[in-house]
């Protein structure tokens, strides 16, 4: 795994070994960063359910102040301190280690990027009618095409879909 774009470019990443961990892909990431591009600068992303930081990583490459990374895993997390550190950016991120449902209500971002693991499909709604509540905010889902995601929750209104082979990412605006 490596980041596509930007100040980081074509930089490896650490992984976990295993499927505990699913990567977004790279083409993926590729066409998110492609549509987020003229709104990064100097903007605070969060990558929740973040893996490896992979996304959280590419939005800073891509020009974002900061990115915040929730992650449950230890191991995940340690992982992601470690490609923080090779790529010397620890001052502009923040690791919050523990459940999504518990720290979402806190989050200040202005992106927040939201991928929770297969098996976890009810992630989806609570973690987005947490960030509803939220103004001013823009959200992104990445989920499989048989998760079927509402129009709305709270003040985020679906506003497009993306479709990309296994994976689809809906954005909610705020």
């Amino acid at each position: 795994m490596r980041v596509i774009g930007g100040e980081f470019r074509s930089r490896v990443l650490k992984s976990l070994p295993g499927m505990d961990v699913r990567p977004t892909p790279d083409r993926l990431r590729e066409a998110l960063f492609n549509i987020l591009a003229p709104q990064m600068e100097g903007v605070v992303f969060a990558d929740v359910y973040a893996g490896t930081g992979a996304v959280g990583i590419e939005a800073i490459s891509r020009g974002a102040a900061r990115s915040i990374f929730i992650e449950q895993n230890r191991s995940a997390a340690n992982v992601i301190r470690e490609n923080l550190r090779t790529l010397k950016i620890e001052e502009r991120a923040q690791i919050l280690q523990g459940k999504a449902s518990a720290l979402l209500a806190a989050l200040k971002a202005n992106i927040v990027f939201i991928d929770p693991p297969f098996d976890l499909e009810k992630e989806y709604a609570s973690s987005l009618t947490l960030l509803g509540e939220k103004p001013s905010l823009l959200a992104i889902a990445q989920h499989p095409p048989r998760v079927q995601l509402a129009e709305s929750y709270g003040r985020l209104q679906r506003t497009r879909v993306l479709n990309q082979g296994d994976n689809l990412l809906t954005f909610y605006q705020s």
